[in-house]
């Protein structure tokens, strides 16, 4: 079963530590809490909003204060005077990014700009809580107060959506979870009509990642998914499915049932998004690595229906012919792209994909010539063999020079096309070719 990719820093110090430290008043702030506190729990003071409103604010000034300053590409030369002083020391990723390390947060940089952070320890504990619990009480003694109420609470969701985009970037997946479920939450606050379900996605999506490294996430991340659905969210894509096809799928040993559920979420993708690679890759690992799933003519089956409703749906042709390539069967799959090719003419990737396609088939091809050349008792029978391979590959030679007519400054087809013809150089003419393309694939390398 094909896995979500993940990637992991290894920090390594380079340089001895510097100055001065990150300037925050911990006593003020901690003195400040324990005041609000005191008042929550006045028999007279708890049942005024206004308390409680002071308790939020105060909570949530806390919580913000130690990375407020920062935001992404933001300039390292800007970050000591935003700091209030040099870091503590600095370290360097093995990807080129400085770690900037203050007392209370790691700053990532690279190319001389902020790309994340990350916070070094809190001023109280459980103080999201504390805040959040504070502002619907708020709302609750008092409605009057809501415009107020609402003013803290975007300045807090907007906090912690900027910090779990940081924790993005620098692969602290956990945290940007926590950071968009905890914008989420706010956002349940009575005074919204409705939590915006992109910070449900973005939790989901990244809670799937670290299930690969440790599955009792997939159980989160399914949640919090299911919920961005149920709310509507869909992106440009529809990854949504794909994301929950591994939270499903992630606890199939947990219970068995997940199997036919990480089916059924692809099956219901791929019928809305029928070009989504992603999609149709786990539509065919899923059959293809779990007995009882089904046969991946399934899927065909389901796109013809489409198909059949808008027969000239680029897309779902697309996706018709991806299946059909999965399983190797490239002549239905070539049939697909040149109808594609039919109701989008003089498209790049409609010609880049038939050439692509129809080398497969000519490799194919091969495959079976080099299996049976042993047997073949004759120098007749030899070139009829061999000139079925060679045929294969030259109907791949048009549509890719016209995918490179169309895009003549691509690498990647400009290449392929110059190793096509060198395959087929014994043809008339293809040794002319493969030199014209083999200069023009160096000149777009710059060689």
């Amino acid at each position: 079963m094909k896995k979500l990719m993940l990637l992991v820093a290894l920090l390594m110090v380079v340089s001895m530590p510097l100055a001065t430290a990150q300037k925050i008043n911990e006593k003020a702030f901690i003195a400040k809490i324990e005041k609000a506190d005191v008042d929550s729990k006045d028999a007279k003071k708890s049942l005024k909003a206004a308390t409680w409103l002071n308790r939020a604010k105060v909570y949530a000034e806390a919580i913000m204060e130690p990375t407020k300053p920062l935001f992404i590409n933001l300039g390292e030369d800007m970050i000591q005077m935003m700091m209030g002083g040099e870091p503590l020391e600095v370290k360097a990723g093995p990807k080129g990014e400085n770690i900037l390390v203050y007392e209370w947060a790691n700053i990532y940089t690279r190319n001389r700009k902020v790309i994340g952070w990350e916070q070094r320890k809190e001023i109280a504990s459980d103080m999201f809580d504390a805040a959040n619990e504070s502002l619907k009480k708020a709302y609750e003694l008092d409605a009057k107060l809501a415009e107020k109420i609402k003013q803290l609470a975007d300045q807090l969701i907007n906090f912690f959506s900027l910090k779990g985009s940081a924790n993005i970037e620098i692969q602290k997946y956990k945290d940007g979870a926590d950071s968009y479920i905890a914008a989420a939450t706010l956002q349940e606050i009575p005074i919204y009509s409705k939590v915006d379900p992109q910070y449900y996605f973005f939790a989901g999506q990244l809670l799937a990642f670290i299930g690969q490294e440790d599955a009792s996430h997939f159980k989160d991340g399914q949640k919090y998914l299911e919920k961005a659905k149920e709310l509507g969210y869909n992106d440009a894509n529809g990854n949504i499915y794909y994301f929950l096809f591994h939270c499903y799928y992630g606890q199939k040993d947990i219970d068995k049932a997940n199997i036919l559920k990480a089916k059924d979420i692809l099956l219901e993708g791929i019928a809305k998004y029928p070009k989504n690679d992603r999609i149709l890759d786990g539509l065919m690992s899923l059959y293809t690595s779990e007995d009882g799933v089904g046969d991946p003519k399934e899927l065909v089956e389901l796109i013809d229906k489409a198909i059949a409703d808008n027969p000239d749906n680029v897309d779902l042709w697309f996706g018709r012919g991806r299946v059909f390539f999965k399983i190797k069967d490239y002549d239905e799959c070539i049939t697909c792209f040149k109808k594609i090719d039919e109701l989008k003419p003089n498209d790049y990737d409609t010609n880049f994909y038939l050439g692509y396609f129809l080398i497969a088939k000519g490799d194919n091809i091969n495959r079976e010539f080099n299996a049976k050349v042993e047997s073949i008792q004759s120098q007749e029978e030899y070139e009829k063999e061999r000139k079925k391979v060679v045929d294969a590959y030259m109907k791949a030679v048009p549509y890719f020079e016209k995918a490179h007519s169309l895009k003549p400054d691509n690498v990647e087809c400009a290449q392929s096309l110059k190793e096509l013809c060198f395959r087929v150089r014994t043809e008339p003419g293809m040794m002319e070719k493969y030199n014209k393309y083999n200069d023009e694939y160096k000149k777009l390398k710059g060689e």
